[in-house]
């Protein structure tokens, strides 16, 4: 009987942690979108890190403007398209990450948000920035379909 109980808590304890297992490490390499500038070709990947309550998100990128700023953040999936990179889907902007590029082009870039706030997300989209604040200058110049 003791065998019977140590294994219903074991799997009762497995299961209240599945969904935290289940984004933990997961790492996504970013496709260059059609939108970007003929200079940028952007090569890189997004690490998503999940805990209870918080998702961290780090890019790493190379292939962009040197010494410019970039804004990163999650989407929800559009109507333009199925394809969630096409889907011209509102972004989530508490999941946004600014940052700039060193003088190579290469960005690393981290942030964190509610998991509440990315469970909706269908993708996550690179854009070039037209300012610190992290102000989206384009339609983005590189993206992942998370979902």
């Amino acid at each position: 009987m003791k065998h019977l109980i140590i294994t219903a808590a074991s799997a009762l304890l497995l299961a209240a942690c599945a969904p935290t297992m289940n984004g933990t490490g997961r790492t996504l390499i970013l496709n260059r979108q059609a939108s970007a500038p003929q200079a940028v070709m952007p090569v890189g990947n997004v690490t998503i890190n999940m805990t209870d309550s918080t998702t961290t998100t780090t890019t790493t990128i190379s292939g962009l403007q040197p010494n410019t700023y970039y804004v990163a953040h999650y989407h929800l999936q559009g109507d333009a398209s199925s394809d969630p990179c096409t889907s011209a889907g509102a972004p989530i902007m508490s999941t946004k990450i600014v940052g700039m590029t060193d003088n190579t082009g290469r960005l690393t870039a981290s942030g964190s948000a509610a998991n509440t706030d990315v469970a909706n997300a269908t993708y996550f989209n690179v854009h070039t920035a037209s300012d610190p604040n992290g102000t989206p200058a384009d339609a983005g110049v590189a993206c992942v379909a998370i979902k």
